[in-house]
């Protein structure tokens, strides 16, 4: 069941398919209201998609998904809603973890190659564009060379955590990608967090905000628990779709992902108190 909002969104500033225009119209043309940019570790596209929705009646949240790491066993992913996206300590953060990806990227490529599967660094910095370098861009381009028959394979053979040609890179703790998207002014929520839930006690004790339940592939009795959880910590239960286009993320449609109005409103009024009790 398809809705009229959609907050988790990505495009070719960081590793979607669609232009920040593209997604507006994308948006406009699929009946959305509120659509949210959160592309990884970049709010590079936000002005663009601003720009995009004014005079249309469609609502952009400026958005971020920082990459966040607990070593030794995964990633966590945080999200950051009505950011103020110019506050040049967010940008200096997340231009060190851009560059980590880059310099990540560089690495795997070298470790493919090794392994039998070399791949041209120029194609995978096509596929980027202007975008943010990242593993997606590099599961494309064994795509296209014939190495695997989709992204998908391609992360579980060999990009995914304990593959063949995984490279960790350095990364924000958790704790810390929450209380700098609180520094921005914004909402700080953990994305798709069905497989990270033990974090979430020390998370709501930094101040995360937010839990996203409304996620793509997500079942109802999942959705039910999740639901439970943010009722229990007083979080806002969000959701999206994690759109990045058709080429990169076959199953996610965007617009596909059923978010109840009510989290547009819960965000508002939740980022109305925050901005209170930082005037008071």
């Amino acid at each position: 069941m398809s809705g009229c909002v959609d907050l988790h969104l990505h495009s070719t500033a960081s590793d979607g398919q669609y232009t920040p225009t593209e997604l507006v119209r994308l948006a406009l043309k699929k009946g959305l209201k509120v659509i949210a940019l959160t592309d990884h570790d970049s709010t590079d596209g936000v002005q663009e998609a601003l720009d995009a929705a004014r005079g249309t009646g469609l609502m952009v949240i400026p958005g971020v998904e920082i990459s966040t790491d607990v070593p030794g066993e995964h990633e966590l992913h945080i999200l950051g809603y009505h950011i103020n996206y110019r506050y040049s300590p967010l940008q200096e953060e997340l231009s060190k973890l851009r560059q980590s990806r880059l310099s990540r990227a560089r690495l795997i490529v070298r470790k493919l190659a090794r392994v039998g599967c070399p791949l041209r660094w120029e194609k995978v910095l096509a596929l980027a564009g202007d975008g943010s370098v990242g593993r997606p861009h590099i599961a494309q381009a064994m795509v296209e060379a014939g190495y695997v028959d989709s992204v998908e394979s391609a992360f579980r053979l060999y990009l995914g955590r304990g593959a063949t040609a995984y490279v960790p890179r350095p990364k924000l703790a958790p704790q810390d990608a929450v209380r700098l998207v609180l520094d921005a002014g914004g909402v700080p929520v953990l994305a798709h967090p069905a497989n990270v839930l033990e974090h979430l006690p020390s998370l709501v004790r930094a101040g995360l905000m937010g839990l996203e339940v409304y996620y793509n592939g997500y079942e109802e009795a999942e959705r039910e628990f999740l639901l439970g959880l943010a009722n229990k910590y007083n979080l806002i239960a969000t959701g999206g779709s994690d759109f990045h286009g058709p080429e990169v993320m076959m199953a996610n449609e965007i617009g596909g992902t059923h978010v109840p109005w009510q989290v547009v409103e819960d965000l508002r009024r939740s980022l109305s108190i925050q901005r209170s009790l930082e005037n008071s």
